[in-house]
């Protein structure tokens, strides 16, 4: 329901025929696997390095950017696609008012006018600004958080419309906790040096961001003071990313009615009817405890200082979108301070970033009829047909899990819906109007496009061949609750390689284990287990298979709690376990799929390396990259995916077939004793 830049995800990128390759052809060009070697390094001691290193010592990160990896190589690529969509789509003046091409061309055309972007200062937030001035009690707070939420502002606390986690065929209104301008409720709390520098630097942005909006130096500090102390004691009553990770426990269904007994100073119905919300009986709350007391915070705190808050949260969502001096220092923070990097990209690749959530499926229309041909689309539809063909065979071969349970298992599997390279129908921003007077109003309407776009579908049937990213963005996702696996065309996408020319073993490691293994593996991980085949919150293990499984998790926990990154710094083995189960299921599926292939069974060697060799180190592919020091402290410290390197090096350790294909023995760094191996899948 908000812009968010997409660094990481988005791709575009020209797509070739699908034909099955043959293994004399793959030896004609500059195999990757071989270019991205770093032979000095042995497999059994670093697998990563091995397979990645020799790339990383000739690609260091541009000071542009966190980080640099298999992503960027495309997106680079991406970028100068769009750019040329966009820039033919401002050249057509002429184009109809309300077709895609007029809102791409005009969204490109306001972003990149700079001159009138400085001349506007803050004019364009100057309604939201106003409104919270006028603020003089905690019903006209709350009124205004309200409307704030509708324009992709998040305040007091989060919002978001989905369906509801124990009637799939119901789309609901959740509240969670949230109104933080730190990323993770522990950037108050750590006191490790990083964490602890971060939290010592940050009033002082708030400061800079203050008297950016016209506060003198001491106004500016005191406003700054009040909004850390309002975030402290809100980041105090959250919940650990860990503890975000049981559906039952943050599945909280109550009455309107009874949400406002538990929260006085809220009208809940007033604030339901401010975001035009109507005719709904009842909420889902994640964090009941967060929300009582929020309660009791609008009342131990002065007004003044919830405007400032309030103020502050305005500007800072809408910051990369006005004059240098803002978007500058709201830069300075979020990507040097708490990222590393140390200058901001290209202003025409915010744009696109801009652009595209914004009005991504526009944009997609013209990607798919420009690079995705119907050829590419069946490769990847028999592609994830055979992953879920070998994780059928993985189930039903199971020893641990019993007969009533794998029955189970199997209609989840069977019931999975598959979408593979695009959507069927695409979104209609007919409503939403765009064009070249405001950059930040194009923005700001975008929000609202989108939070009606959400609002419209309570009450009304599921739309289950509705996707939720465009077909241009490199990531791939399941949603437990359609049951579904969403695999966009970008994401089979190898940089720099042809698809007519990429063997069956770096396809099946790349795509086949990193994506569409690792993606139906969540169906089936520590949250998607506890989902049903209609996509339902419901206990369908028995007992025991329940025991069984949460054991086998404990191990890749252990596991993952024993890597120390970046000095004293562990990776959150329970926090990561949910994507740490799906690689290592991924590695797993899509090496049972690859045994099936005529490259698998022949056994021929390219370019020195067996097709087991090559299906590692296509995976390895996948994860091609590395990132800036304090952009991988963010990291770990607010995300679920483990650093890269441990994507690879991981989940491979505990697969025989590794040992196997690189001589891997007891006293190599990568071994991993039997016992302590994970078995799930």
């Amino acid at each position: 329901m908000r812009i968010q830049t997409i660094i990481f995800t988005l791709i575009l990128a020209l797509f070739y025929s699908c034909s099955s390759p043959k293994t004399e052809k793959a030896e004609s060009f500059n195999d990757p696997l071989i270019a991205n070697m770093d032979s000095s390094v042995s497999p059994g001691d670093d697998f990563f390095m091995y397979a990645c290193g020799g790339w990383l010592k000739k690609n260091p990160i541009p000071g542009n950017e966190r980080s640099w990896g298999v992503w960027s190589l495309v997106q680079d690529e991406t970028f100068n696609r769009m750019k040329e969509i966009s820039e033919d789509a401002a050249k057509q003046k002429d184009a109809a008012k309300g077709s895609n091409t007029q809102k791409i061309g005009d969204f490109w055309a306001a972003g990149m006018d700079t001159a009138a972007i400085e001349k506007e200062g803050l004019n364009g937030i100057a309604t939201e600004l106003a409104s919270i001035d006028a603020i003089t009690d905690v019903n006209g707070l709350i009124e205004i958080s309200a409307r704030l939420h509708s324009i992709g502002v998040e305040t007091l606390f989060g919002f978001y419309i989905y369906q509801d986690e124990k009637n799939s065929e119901k789309i609901t209104l959740h509240l969670y906790q949230g109104g933080l301008g730190l990323p993770d409720r522990d950037y108050y709390f750590n006191n490790d040096g990083r964490t602890a520098k971060i939290r010592a630097e940050y009033p002082n942005h708030l400061t800079n961001m203050f008297k950016l909006m016209g506060n003198d130096d001491k106004t500016a500090a005191t406003n700054s003071a009040s909004v850390m102390k309002i975030e402290t004691a809100l980041a105090k009553v959250s919940r650990k990313l860990e503890d975000l990770r049981d559906p039952y426990k943050n599945y909280n269904k109550l009455s309107v009615a009874d949400m406002n007994k538990r929260t006085s100073n809220i009208n809940w119905s007033s604030v339901l009817s401010t975001m035009n919300i109507n005719n709904i009986d009842s909420l889902i709350v994640g964090q009941p405890e967060f929300f009582t007391a929020l309660n009791s915070t609008l009342k131990t705190t002065s007004i003044n200082d919830w405007k400032m808050y309030m103020r502050w949260h305005v500007i800072n969502e809408f910051a990369s979108y006005l004059n240098s001096n803002i978007s500058g220092e709201h830069f300075r923070f979020y990507g040097t301070t708490l990222s590393g990097v140390k200058e901001q990209r290209p202003r025409w690749k915010r744009v696109l970033d801009v652009e595209e959530a914004a009005i991504g499926d526009a944009l997609g229309q013209l990607y798919v009829e420009k690079y995705v041909s119907p050829s590419v689309k069946k490769r990847y539809d028999d592609l994830t047909n055979n992953i879920f063909d070998a994780y059928r065979d993985r189930i039903k071969q199971l020893s641990w899990m019993s007969d009533s349970t794998k029955r189970l298992a199997l209609s989840k599997l069977n019931s999975v819906t598959k979408k593979v390279a695009f959507p069927d129908k695409w979104r209609d921003y007919s409503a939403l109007i765009i064009d070249r007077g405001s950059y930040v109003m194009n923005c700001i309407r975008a929000n609202n496009w989108h939070f009606n776009y959400e609002v419209k579908k309570l009450g009304k049937p599921v739309d289950r061949t509705e996707w939720d990213m465009t077909p241009q963005t490199y990531n791939a996702y399941y949603n437990p609750s359609n049951n579904e696996i969403v695999l966009p065309a970008a994401i089979f996408i190898i940089p720099g390689l042809p698809d007519s020319l990429a063997d069956d073993a770096i396809i099946y490691g790349y795509a086949g284990a990193s994506t569409i293994g690792h993606e139906i593996t969540h169906g089936f991980d520590d949250q998607g287990r506890q989902f049903d085949e209609k996509g339902n919150l419901r206990d369908w293990w028995t007992a025991q298979d329940g025991k069984e499984y949460l054991q086998r998790a404990q191990k890749i926990i252990n596991q993952f709690n024993d890597y120390v990154v970046l000095d004293s710094m562990h990776i959150n083995g329970s926090a990561t376990q949910g994507e740490n189960i799906a690689d290592l299921g991924g590695v797993v599926l899509g090496l049972e799929a690859f045994k099936k292939t005529e490259q698998y069974k022949s056994g021929k060697k390219i370019n020195g390396l067996t097709p087991v060799q090559r299906y590692y180190l296509g995976y390895a592919l996948s994860w091609l990259g590395h990132q800036r020091d304090e952009s991988l402290a963010n990291r770990i410290m607010t995300d679920v995916h483990s650093p890269n390197f441990l994507r690879i090096n991981g989940p491979i350790v505990n697969s025989s077939e590794f040992y196997e294909a690189f001589n891997i023995k007891p006293g190599d760094k990568m071994y991993r004793a039997d016992s302590l191996r994970v078995n799930i899948w």
